[in-house]
């Protein structure tokens, strides 16, 4: 039976919600950004009256303000949004019960099963975006396909306030022709690699050979055709759907620029207690070490190690960063922004070999150290207990990654 899904996403919807809060901003061109004293000065969404004049995503307020000087600019409110989101998913359940959010402000549904309660998926689609309009005062683009990869593109095809059917009888026709950068999981270092062997449009990705793209991407490449061609059988998971974590990152922009070795030792030494932290919590070890870093000029890297054995040492996890990033960074440029991640998660439970190495009775011994600092934290508050090196930078070695930066994604795949 063929499936009917939606994907609905919130246009512009930090701004949307802004302009919804302070109705005397809705003709100005509007945009909702980080905080310039914590470095996060950037913009995270701007509204449709100041995109003409070149505002994006991603960009930096100054540059914001230099390509629009009436741009009106305001602090988030995460709680707020949230809030309309929850709102969001409530009118969504009165559809289905198969809900996957993909961030705040999209989400897919799988309305196969009700299409006998509520008509075509066209239908439902209209009296979802007609509700959302009426209850919540912002508008929404949704894509109607048959999976969830097509109904994504069909969303941002176009915008704002429309909905787009794209299945089998017209996907080429309005597919095909559109820049393989429109395609989910097309990002920019993957374009660059697909336009350098002249494959610009959807079109020309889906009628390449799958060879070819798997030896230019490897086994993302076969995925990618499959996508190409219109076709994804992922299910949308049931809204009580947990999925499985399969990595635990932390990531902060410091205070400051990172301009030595030991301003990133600290950092990294940070970061990592952090992460082990939440891989204790969730009974679980990983087995992969990745860095990323930006430059002050906001260029990155993302590198990872295989450990030789699964570990939640934070000093195992800070030692193997440094090492990623001595190796693999060149000091062109100080360093803004820094993050760790531990993946490849497995269970920490259960029989495990005993060793006779002593890098195995080094990493049991930090790891039990960890747990100890782990239950002083957890009575006495994070600043409590702290390694002596967080005293060599009074500024860096204050800060508190654990509740202040730590972020836990989902992606795509991880379901």
């Amino acid at each position: 039976m063929a499936r009917h899904i939606l994907h609905v996403d919130q246009n512009c919807f930090y701004a949307s919600v802004e302009m919804q809060r302070h109705p005397e901003l809705r003709d100005k061109p509007l945009a909702v950004c980080g905080s310039q004293e914590e470095r996060h000065g950037i913009v995270l969404t701007a509204n449709y009256l100041a995109k003409p004049y070149g505002v994006k995503t991603g960009m930096a307020i100054w540059q914001a303000r230099q390509r629009c000087p009436n741009l009106v600019i305001l602090p988030p409110d995460m709680d707020e949004y949230i809030r309309f989101s929850r709102m969001a998913r409530d009118i969504y359940e009165d559809y289905t019960d198969q809900i996957e959010p993909f961030g705040l402000d999209e989400s897919w549904l799988d309305v196969t099963g009700s299409v006998g309660l509520f008509g075509d998926p066209m239908s439902i689609a209209r009296e979802i975006s007609g509700r959302i309009k009426f209850e919540l005062g912002i508008t929404a683009s949704i894509g109607v396909s048959d999976n969830k990869i097509t109904a994504k593109l069909g969303s941002d095809y176009k915008k704002p306030d429309a909905i787009t059917r794209i299945e089998a009888d017209n996907y080429k026709e309005i597919a095909y022709p559109l820049p393989v950068e429109d395609l989910l999981y097309v990002g920019p270092a993957t374009s660059r690699k697909l336009r350098a062997i002249g494959i610009r449009t959807i079109g020309r990705l889906a009628e390449c050979p799958v060879d070819v793209l798997v030896r230019r991407l490897g086994k993302m490449g076969a995925v990618l055709h499959t996508f190409a061609n219109g076709r994804d059988v992922s299910p949308v998971q049931r809204s009580d759907h947990i999925p499985n974590i399969k990595s635990v990152g932390n990531s902060a922009t410091t205070p400051r620029d990172l301009e030595t070795e030991a301003d990133v030792k600290l950092m990294l030494y940070l970061l990592a207690e952090s992460v082990c932290a939440r891989m204790r919590e969730l009974v679980s070890r990983c087995t992969v070490v990745e860095i990323y870093v930006r430059d002050t000029q906001l260029n990155s890297i993302v590198r990872q190690r295989k450990l030789q054995a699964p570990s939640c040492s934070s000093q195992e996890l800070a030692e193997t960063g440094l090492d990623i990033f001595r190796r693999n960074y060149r000091w062109d440029r100080p360093v803004r922004s820094i993050g760790l991640r531990g993946a490849g998660l497995v269970e920490a439970q259960g029989t495990v070999q005993l060793s006779l190495y002593t890098e195995d009775q080094k990493r049991d011994k930090w790891e039990r150290i960890d747990t100890a600092v782990d239950h002083l934290r957890q009575r006495y508050g994070y600043m409590s207990v702290r390694r002596a090196l967080m005293d060599s930078d009074p500024l860096l070695g204050h800060i508190n990654v654990k509740d202040g930066h730590t972020v836990h994604p989902v992606g795509y795949f991880g379901g």
